[in-house]
């Protein structure tokens, strides 16, 4: 009896399953092994249950920072799960927080609310992919645009104005002496709020009149401050409890390190007693920019962004010339005591014949073109 030959769809079927065999032998697999039960995914919480094991596992710095939107969030999507709202329902969310605002005489309408609320939904993503909650292709708040951030209105201030700034700050107020250190530290250094409230009496180093700066994305760096601002350090944490109650540098009168709050309650006092700094909205961080401002002026690009403790930038963005042009320590402390008015135990003493710009000892010995 003949054998009947296969039909075309049964012989399409044969070649089929002789490829699928072909490849799980080249990958080494069985048959048996596909029937091996794959895990389910995980359950996608909900944002409320999420949030708080986020919050217990990040830093308190970043807890702090995203908190009142994430409030937000748990009040509009608390039981909702994570891979529920769409990028246009994140929009509408975000749009109305920003029309919510509340308006201060610098805003700039509600651009700076909208962009930390894009950062802190990010926030939750990134986390939810790192656990393997969200697939990066199905990440909604990596498809939503975050509103660019806008030039600073803050500016060099003048010299007269630095000196009312520093009569009100030493003269004024329920704590004088701690109010004028905290304006002189951050004349001197540039120093942004983070690492005035992070300094230790440890990271103050008298003898080569240095600071120990902890600054954001984790950096630590050497700032050189005038001997007569190390002087006055020095009496600060012995008049106020000495080395023996707490590791905080900066100190209330009854010993207790000094908060955050600090800088709000010293800001405004400055802006009530100064009608110009109330329309600038002046912040300590004004500082910052007029030092570096002049450090830049008076010396160079390369000093001011030692001086500002700035990562340095890729090579792809400002050329290979600028891994060569660097500014050391010596230099910073050279600028400070420009800045200062007094002599600095690391400043380079020597300046360049052509340029004017202080030699470092590694380069003294040679010392001409």
């Amino acid at each position: 009896m003949q054998t009947p030959r296969p039909s075309g769809t049964e012989a399409m079927k044969s070649d089929d399953v002789a490829t699928a065999l072909h490849l799980l032998t080249r990958l080494g697999l069985t048959v048996e092994d596909l029937s091996i039960s794959v895990s389910p995914p995980a359950a996608v919480p909900t944002f409320t249950s999420y949030l708080r094991q986020l919050r217990a596992s990040i830093s308190p710095v970043t807890v702090k920072n995203y908190d009142s939107y994430w409030h937000v969030i748990e009040t509009t999507w608390g039981g909702r799960k994570l891979d529920e709202p769409t990028p246009t329902e994140i929009d509408q969310l975000i749009n109305t927080h920003r029309a919510h605002a509340v308006v201060r005489a610098n805003s700039r309408d509600g651009r700076g609310a909208a962009a930390s609320f894009v950062s802190a939904l990010r926030c939750i993503y990134r986390h939810a992919e790192g656990d393997s909650l969200i697939h990066p292709a199905d990440n909604p708040a990596s498809r939503i645009r975050r509103p660019p951030q806008l030039p600073s209105p803050r500016h060099a201030l003048s010299l007269a104005h630095v000196m009312e700034l520093a009569e009100v700050a030493s003269t004024t107020g329920n704590d004088p002496e701690l109010d004028a250190l905290i304006f002189r530290l951050h004349l001197e250094t540039a120093c942004r709020r983070g690492g005035t409230l992070a300094l230790r009496v440890a990271d103050l180093n008298s003898t080569d009149c240095l600071l120990q700066l902890h600054e954001k994305g984790g950096t630590v760096r050497r700032q050189p401050i005038s001997p007569s601002l190390t002087r006055h350090l020095l009496n600060h944490v012995r008049t106020r409890g000495g080395t023996d109650t707490i590791a905080a540098l900066l100190r209330y009168r009854n010993g207790k390190a000094m908060g955050r709050r600090r800088f709000d309650y010293l800001s405004q006092r400055l802006r009530e007693h100064l009608p110009w700094a109330q329309a600038l909205q002046f912040s300590i961080h004004w500082l910052r920019h007029t030092t570096l401002t002049w450090v830049e002026r008076e010396y160079s690009y390369a000093v001011a962004r030692a001086y500002a403790g700035h990562a340095p930038a890729p090579t792809s963005s400002l050329g290979a010339t600028f891994t060569y042009v660097r500014a050391g320590l010596p230099e910073v402390a050279h600028a400070l005591s420009a800045l200062t008015g007094e002599p600095h135990p690391l400043a380079a003493t020597d300046l360049h014949p052509l340029s004017g710009r202080p030699v470092t000892p590694e380069e003294g010995s040679g010392g001409r073109i």
